[in-house]
C-alpha cells in the first residue's frame, strides 16, 4: 500500500468452512480495527480443497451483508477460487492483506498441503498479496476463538506494518488453551498421516472408506518444528513459500547425464 495515501488498509478475509462459519465471523470482529475488511468465501464448507480451482463449471457469488468498513460475500467455489475472484472481479484495488480463517481445526505439519484454508493463502500469495493462514487446533462449532482472534489480530497488525517477502506466506496454529504461553517461530514437522481410512459397508454391503488417521513423525521431535510447540501450549508460526524447488538437490541432479 502507498503510504503516503490515506487510504485504510484493504483486508481479504477467507476460508474453508464456509461465510457462516463461526472462526470467519470472530477473525473479522478481531481485524475490524486495521482496516476495510471484504469477506469473500465459500458458500459451504470446503475443507481439505488445497488449492483446487474450478474450471469446468461457471462461479456465482453474491453480496449477503454490508455495513461502513464490512463487506460478506458468499461464493459458489473453492477456497482458491474465491481468492482468484475477488482480487480479479470484484475488489477495486489489490488487498493489503489476506487472512484466511479462522479454521476449525488444525493446520500444522503436512496438513499445509491438504488444508482448503492454507489453499486460499497460498493463492494471495501468487497474487503478491501479504498472506497469513490462521486456524485453532478444535473441530467442534461452538469453539472459543478468543486466542487465535488475539494472536491472529497481532500477527495481522505486524504483517501490515513488516510486509512479507515475496513469495512467503505464514501459517498460525493456535493450541486450545484459556491463555496460550506465547508465540514460537518454528519450522514445518516432518511427518505423514498412516491408517487413513475406516472400511464400513453401505445399505448393500459393498465397501465404503471414511477419511481418518493418526500423524506420525519421520524424525525425532525436535525443539523447533509446530508439533512440539503446539504440544507445549505455544502458538505456531511457520514461514512457508511458494518455490518448492529443492536447490541443494540440483546440484546432484545436474549430475545425473540425463
Amino acid at each position: 500500500m502507498d503510504r503516503m495515501t490515506n487510504e485504510r488498509p484493504l483486508i481479504l478475509i477467507t476460508n474453508d468452512d464456509g461465510f457462516r462459519a463461526k472462526g470467519i465471523h470472530a477473525l473479522a470482529s478481531a481485524l475490524r480495527g486495521l482496516g476495510d475488511l471484504v469477506v469473500f468465501a465459500p458458500d459451504g464448507p470446503r475443507s481439505g480443497m488445497s488449492s483446487a480451482i474450478t474450471s469446468s463449471l461457471p462461479l456465482r457469488y453474491a453480496l449477503t451483508y454490508e455495513k461502513e468498513g464490512l463487506t460478506v460475500y458468499s461464493c459458489t467455489g473453492t477456497p482458491t477460487d474465491c481468492v482468484k475472484l475477488a482480487i480479479n472481479e470484484v475488489l477495486a484495488r489489490k488487498p493489503d492483506l489476506l487472512v484466511s480463517g479462522i479454521n476449525h481445526g488444525g493446520n500444522m505439519a503436512i496438513c499445509v498441503n491438504y488444508s482448503g484454508t492454507m489453499g486460499a493463502v497460498i493463492e494471495g500469495c501468487i497474487f503478491d498479496v501479504p498472506s497469513l493462514g490462521v486456524s485453532l487446533l478444535d473441530h467442534r462449532a461452538d469453539a472459543d476463538f478468543a486466542e487465535s482472534c488475539r494472536l491472529g489480530e497481532l500477527v495481522a497488525r505486524k504483517v501490515l506494518a513488516e510486509g512479507l517477502p515475496h513469495g512467503t506466506y505464514l501459517n498460525l496454529n493456535v493450541p486450545v488453551a484459556e491463555r496460550v504461553k506465547g508465540i514460537r517461530v518454528c519450522r514445518q514437522t516432518d511427518g505423514r498421516w498412516v491408517r487413513e481410512f475406516k472400511r464400513s459397508e453401505d445399505g448393500s454391503g459393498k465397501p465404503v472408506f471414511w477419511l481418518t488417521g493418526d500423524f506420525e513423525c519421520h524424525e525425532p521431535i525436535r525443539p523447533d518444528n509446530d508439533v512440539l510447540a503446539l504440544d507445549e501450549g505455544y502458538a505456531s508460526l511457520v514461514p512457508c513459500k511458494i518455490d518448492v524447488t529443492d536447490y541443494p538437490f540440483m546440484e546432484t541432479l545436474s549430475h545425473w547425464n540425463l
